[in-house]
């Protein structure tokens, strides 16, 4: 049987939902009996070397450069899974996106964060603007915003039991299920 290629991906995230990708601890192993990483931080890939069955996601968009990743994945990947609450709701970097009441919140946003905050030191009040920076978005945004994804995973972030089940399902090609007790993180 062929092995199924998994491709992932950290947008504006912490990185912590591939963590628990490592936290499924000894089914990492049986797991890569199963698949192969293509386009991934886990095999240093940057580009995707061809067509992937599934592509995981972490974080949302808050550059052009998440944009441009992100449509690549939908156009390269069969089933799309945003992972966590940075892919499905934003998580903390959308927490931009109701503090800035200006006509102009990104420069706001950046003025707070590069000038007037009291624990930045810039003494030349230069924010950067160096061309080999992505271009910054108007918001944030999350990954539903931007293309069509096939399944979310709650969480933040989500276990590595939680993901085993996830991608064990969708490995057998079936839909995966969570029950309410399984993501109910009260």
């Amino acid at each position: 049987m062929r092995k199924k290629r998994v491709a992932t991906v950290s947008l504006a995230g912490c990185f912590g939902c591939h963590m628990s990708l490592l936290d499924m601890d000894e089914r990492v192993i049986e797991l890569l009996k199963h698949v192969e990483f293509d386009r991934s931080p886990l095999t240093d890939f940057k580009k995707f070397t061809r067509r992937c069955d599934i592509g995981l996601i972490e974080g949302g968009c808050c550059n052009e450069d998440n944009v441009h990743v992100l449509q690549d994945f939908r156009k390269y990947c069969d089933v799309l899974v945003a992972i966590g609450q940075c892919a499905i709701m934003g998580g903390l970097p959308v927490m931009r996106n109701a503090i800035m009441h200006s006509d102009d919140p990104l420069r706001e946003c950046l003025e707070t964060a590069y000038n007037s905050s009291d624990k930045v030191y810039n003494p030349r009040q230069e924010i950067p603007n160096d061309p080999s920076l992505p271009l910054l978005l108007d918001k944030v945004y999350t990954c539903v915003d931007v293309v069509k994804i096939d399944y979310q995973i709650p969480g933040c972030p989500p276990s590595g039991e939680i993901l085993w089940t996830v991608l064990s399902s969708l490995l057998q090609g079936k839909v995966p299920e969570l029950n309410y007790e399984t993501i109910n993180y009260d």
